[in-house]
This record gives C-alpha cells, sequence and structure tokens, in this order.
C-alpha cells in the first residue's frame, strides 16, 4: 500500500488558495485513476485507487495545514506503510512557479505541513514540492499562501496537476526521476517553461 497525500487547508475558503496546491494535485489523481469514492477517515477525506499496478490511499488531511501529520501518522499506522511509501504533495515557495521537484527527506523549510509530518512519521517520506515562486519578501509569504491562485496562473496549475496524474504510476514504480522528468517535459510542452515569479517582467 502507497499513501498520496497532499497538503492544504479544508473547506471552500481555501480550495484555490496557493497553499492547497498539493489537495489540487492528489484530487486529479483521484479523477484519472477513478478512485473509489472519497470519505472521512483518518481525520482526512480518503480514497482508494489501484496506480500502477499498485494499491494507493490518497489522503485530504481535514486537521488544517500545521497538523496534516495527525491525518497521515494516523492512516500510515493503521496500514502499516513504510515513510518510503509515503508521498506528500505540497507548495514550494523556494521553486518557481509551474516548476516540480521530487525528494526523499531532507528539511522542511519552514513548511508548517512537512514539518507536522515529519513529527508524525519521520523525515524519510518522499515530497513532490509544487513551485509556487515567493512574493519576494519574507513578511508577504503568509498572506501570498493563503491567497487564491490569480486567473494568469490557473492554466499551469491546472497541467501541473495534469502532469501529476497522467504520470502518477511512476512515482508508485519508485521512479522518482522518471516522473520529475516526464511532469518538466510536458509542462515545457504546453509552454509554462518560462513562467515568471510574480512581479518579476520578461524580458
Amino acid at each position: 500500500m502507497l499513501i498520496f497525500a497532499g497538503l492544504g487547508n479544508p473547506g471552500q475558503r481555501y480550495a484555490r488558495n496557493r497553499h492547497n496546491i498539493g489537495f489540487m494535485a492528489v484530487a486529479a489523481i483521484a479523477r484519472a485513476c477513478n478512485a473509489s469514492p472519497w470519505r472521512a477517515r483518518f481525520q482526512a477525506y480518503a480514497c482508494e485507487a489501484t496506480i500502477g499496478g499498485e494499491k494507493a490511499l490518497l489522503l485530504l488531511p481535514q486537521t488544517y495545514m500545521n497538523e496534516s501529520g495527525r491525518a497521515i501518522g494516523e492512516a500510515a499506522r493503521f496500514f502499516k506503510v513504510a515513510p518510503a511509501d509515503v508521498v506528500v504533495f505540497h507548495d514550494e515557495l523556494d521553486l518557481p512557479p509551474a516548476k516540480l521537484r521530487v525528494k526523499l527527506g531532507g528539511g522542511n523549510a519552514g513548511h508548517n505541513g512537512l514539518r507536522s509530518t515529519t513529527a508524525a512519521i519521520g523525515n524519510d517520506y518522499r515530497r513532490v514540492r509544487m513551485g509556487i515562486g515567493h512574493p519576494g519578501d519574507k513578511a508577504l509569504v503568509h498572506a501570498y499562501v493563503l491567497n487564491d491562485f490569480g486567473k494568469a496562473e490557473e492554466p499551469w496549475v491546472e497541467d501541473l496537476c495534469t502532469a501529476c496524474a497522467d504520470n502518477a504510476a511512476l512515482l508508485a514504480a519508485h521512479d522518482d526521476a522518471g516522473f520529475q522528468n516526464k511532469v518538466h517535459l510536458f509542462m515545457d510542452a504546453r509552454g509554462h517553461g518560462a513562467v515568471k515569479r510574480l512581479g518579476e517582467k520578461s524580458e
């Protein structure tokens, strides 16, 4: 059993926030994989799917971002899932918009959802870092992540979530480099290779 967990905040108020791109990606995977209906389990919305021949639990914690680890930890203990079989999709300020990187372990870079997950299951889980860019000033970060994506951002957000869904079987097979490469090629082909950070001018 694998766990694919998206990080975000519950409820309509937060649904389109930059902080919720992890939720959006996992919801896209559920749709693409004809997952079972969502139901309340493990302090989360959960559904099951077969991804690349592997059984996976898809998880959207409903504990608010800062307590994401409570839901992920509960599900991991129930199914006896090792940290390396847990994949967490989350927003990443330190990557430009529309970029994606996968890494195993590492620091939490001030991300409260990751900090909570690490406290619950240890550090050796896989992170799908979905770039949202940085507002340029640390004082603006809180408002930036809790604001909705702008209209101009929506096409790359949708495409990045689609790319995650279309290539989820590679993550299920632990081919993180292959997954990252396929997403990169798809985003380039869709014309998102040179998405600018907020406020950045084109050359």
